[in-house]
């Protein structure tokens, strides 16, 4: 790899189930209401998986229109960030590739759960930095409702299905579209803050059914997703030579809206700078920011030249961020 390359984004695709379930749908059966969801949450619907869609159905729909907006359905390595693979073993990844005509390549999950995708692009990027690759596709998809226990009020209303993905290319750091730097993180010592307990090697079965399902501690969750994505942003920013009044708009993890505003409030950047879709999308975890980039570009909010900070919190629990100056790209 040369020095002053890098990888760029050159395509950007976006896929929501066509079932949308309001918050009035969620209060016929739970003990809630649209007021309750939208004054804690910032969520007034949401979309719904199909039984028959899975994770694999939805990468594909958004990785083929990623690829259409690229110009280009040749990569090298297919890398798709999900905490909702169609099975345990083996990765959905390979299963993706293959139903875009690209079996051969290189393609394996990404689990970061809400920071996925954050992490997916870094290692993107590392393999085109590697010079194993000249174009990947990089690509955020869960059905994270059927991770959520149905008679939970505290997870349902949250979470939605979706999957977003980008092309990256072989590029030069100067340029529109190139990405970094990156700033990740983890820490392990708090993951049953947000953890689905049975399921895996420790606990493969339980006789409690709950087990089967997300659980969440709300409160806590909330302070590590403000602290951690403003200390993240803050060091990117940092490493890039950068301040926060050089950031045009912030594109954090669409985890809950009072999340993003006090995050953004603690970095002290306008309201008008963030981006957020969580009122008609709910919380898509690793889907979330590249539905929210999909979305800006749709209306208007995100233009080319723009300054874009990305960061990103989830259970594990994890954490990143990267920058790069929108390109000239449109959603496929």
């Amino acid at each position: 790899m040369q020095k002053g390359h890098s990888a760029v984004l050159t395509g950007l695709g976006a896929w929501l189930p066509p079932r949308v379930v309001d918050n009035d749908a969620l209060s016929q059966r739970l003990d809630t209401s649209d007021e309750w969801i939208r004054t804690r949450t910032g969520i007034r619907e949401r979309r719904i998986a199909d039984p028959d869609t899975s994770t694999v159905d939805m990468a594909v729909q958004a990785g083929a229109n990623a690829l259409r907006s690229a110009g280009s359905d040749l990569v090298d390595a297919v890398v798709l960030a999900t905490s909702t693979p169609d099975y345990v073993c083996p990765a959905s990844a390979p299963q993706v590739a293959s139903a875009l005509g690209l079996s051969g390549i290189a393609a394996f999950d990404v689990n970061a759960v809400c920071t996925g995708f954050v992490y997916a692009l870094a290692t993107g990027g590392g393999l085109i930095a590697g010079g194993m690759a000249d174009r990947v596709l990089v690509i955020g998809a869960d059905v994270f409702s059927r991770l959520c226990d149905p008679a939970d009020r505290g997870t349902v209303p949250i979470f939605g299905d979706g999957a977003g993905a980008v092309v990256l290319r072989r590029g030069l750091a100067d340029e529109p579209g190139a990405l970094g730097p990156f700033d990740l993180h983890s820490e392990g010592d708090n993951a049953d803050l947000l953890i689905v307990p049975a399921g895996g090697a420790k606990q493969r079965e339980s006789d409690d059914p709950r087990d089967h399902y997300v659980t969440m501690h709300g409160q806590a969750i909330f302070r590590h997703a403000c602290a951690r994505m403003a200390e993240s942003a803050r060091a990117v920013l940092e490493r890039a030579g950068l301040e926060i009044d050089d950031v045009d708009r912030f594109v954090a993890h669409q985890a809950n809206i009072r999340i993003l505003l006090a995050t953004a409030k603690q970095l002290k950047l306008p309201e008008d700078r963030v981006v957020a879709n969580i009122g008609h999308a709910g919380n898509t975890s690793a889907a979330s920011i590249p539905l929210a980039l999909a979305d800006a570009c749709e209306d208007g909010s995100l233009q080319p030249g723009h300054r874009v900070l990305l960061t990103a919190f989830g259970a594990g629990l994890t954490w990143g961020s990267t920058l790069l100056t929108w390109p000239d790209v449109k959603p496929g």
